[in-house]
């Protein structure tokens, strides 16, 4: 595949904030800018030492979240400093195809020293997440996963909004990396990291005004971990999931019952602060096998607003084409292990040695391989109905670039149909989903435990 060319015509993007809380003042006020992105070796302290090796935006701080506009132009030049080769995914939005940071699908790889600009107009708010598309699974384990916010074209009515990107790092006592994954970690659920955190820190606290409203927009871009997350007793309701609006009451995730967040997935949740001072919301996490753990807190702060939910405006829809099931057309898809072995074809963007996974049996050859056709072909304006299908033990969070789906149907539990990007498929679960294929181009498609993906769990979508 020869190296494309591209055309860079200026535009306004996006502003660059750090993952704390931010005022309504800040959201609103701030004019978006384009923005210069450096990944670059980077230095943080977990712990007591320093950890070195990290990769990041920034020398020193985890990748900031970046903030756009629905409908507005943005301009993100990512420049790589490093040896590694590298491509930006911003995962979940419906841009045109040669923006997506696909290497050899989309684009070539960054080298050391390249620039490459990536140019689009956003068409959905809510939130949505960035990360490399190529060396992926060192470059995300080493952090390089970031959060991008998209806002509204009006003002819901927050006070002030906390952004939570949750992951966890593979570290020795000394702060020093343990080897990122595992061969036996991506035959089975992936390997996971023994320091979780939010926006790299353990449990962190955010100030926000007494009986105020905020948004808490809650982001997994963990390279495995599903989190089961919940809020204790606050007065919350969930009002957007993987970017997109929920128009319909959801029950709250409680201990007993949490609410699993798979890799790559979204919440956004509208909290009422405590009335009084010194009262907290709890973001808490069940981890199987590991004791409860708190991974940030909302804590009040001053004399109470005395603010409801009920001010909220709800937020206005994306402009989704609504899928028209009646004349719908079927293709099915079987996620499991590969039945055969063989070492992928890296083409600069890295294997890890292995061929444990396959899409229909057969498992991706890799990102530079040639010969490789896609999955199916779907023809640009019609309806579709993907029927996902786990013949595995193990969970995967199965994504589309691109496109937005929305779910039918499950054969072991009830679903709400709500619009998003990524599916989180249980052992033996079938999930019917339903699109219209309506973003032309090839379209990747595969698990977001990157692990499995880097193991053979991946193809792409044609789009016609």
């Amino acid at each position: 595949m020869k190296r494309r060319d591209f055309l860079m015509a200026s535009g306004a993007a996006v502003a660059g904030l750090s993952g704390a809380s931010l005022t309504a003042r800040d959201l609103w006020a701030a004019e978006p800018a384009s923005h210069d992105l450096r990944i670059q070796p980077a230095t943080y302290a977990f712990r007591d030492t320093p950890t070195q090796g990290l990769i990041s935006l920034s020398p020193d701080a985890p990748p900031p979240v970046l903030r756009g506009k629905r409908g507005e132009a943005m301009r993100l030049a990512v420049h790589n400093t490093t040896p590694d080769y590298t491509a930006m995914h911003w995962h979940g939005l419906r841009i045109p195809n040669g923006m997506d940071g696909v290497p050899y699908l989309t684009q070539m790889p960054i080298g050391e020293g390249e620039t490459f600009v990536y140019e689009f107009t956003p068409p959905d708010a809510g939130t949505y997440w960035y990360h490399p598309h190529c060396m992926t699974m060192s470059q995300m384990a080493h952090g390089l996963t970031g959060v991008m916010v998209i806002d509204e074209d009006d003002d819901p009515g927050f006070d002030s909004e906390s952004v939570i990107n949750l992951r966890d790092f593979r570290l020795q006592d000394d702060g020093r990396f343990l080897p990122y994954y595992t061969a036996r970690g991506a035959a089975r659920g992936g390997t996971h990291g023994n320091v979780l955190t939010a926006n790299w820190q353990q449990g962190p606290i955010y100030d926000h005004g007494s009986g105020t409203l905020v948004r808490l927009r809650v982001v997994n871009t963990d390279t495995t971990r599903i989190y089961r997350l919940h809020l204790g007793d606050a007065l919350v309701r969930i009002i957007a999931w993987d970017g997109h609006p929920v128009d319909q009451d959801l029950p709250l995730p409680t201990k007993d019952v949490p609410m699993l967040v798979g890799p790559g997935q979204r919440v956004d949740f509208a909290v009422q602060m405590p009335e009084h001072e010194g009262q907290v919301v709890e973001l808490t996490a069940e981890l199987p096998g590991r004791r409860t753990q708190v991974m940030a807190t909302l804590r009040s702060l001053g004399a109470t607003s005395a603010r409801s939910l009920a001010a909220l405006r709800p937020l206005a829809k994306n402009p989704l084409a609504i899928p028209d099931l009646d004349t719908a057309e079927l293709h099915e898809f079987v996620f499991g292990w590969t039945p055969e072995g063989g070492v992928p074809n890296d083409g600069y963007c890295g294997s890890l040695g292995y061929s444990f996974w396959s899409i229909n049996r057969t498992p991706w050859a890799g990102d530079a391989a040639e010969g490789t056709g896609p999955l199916a072909t779907l023809e640009r304006g019609k309806s579709y109905v993907l029927r996902l299908r786990n013949e595995s033990p193990n969970l995967h969070p199965i994504h589309l670039h691109g496109l937005a789906f929305v779910p039918l149907r499950s054969n072991l539990r009830t679903l709400p149909q709500l619009w998003t990007d990524t599916a989180l498929l249980l052992k033996d679960e079938i999930i019917e989903i339903a699109l219209v294929a309506d973003n032309p181009g090839d379209w990747a498609f595969h698990c977001h435990v990157i692990e499995h993906q880097k193991t053979g769990l991946a193809g792409y979508l044609r789009v016609t």
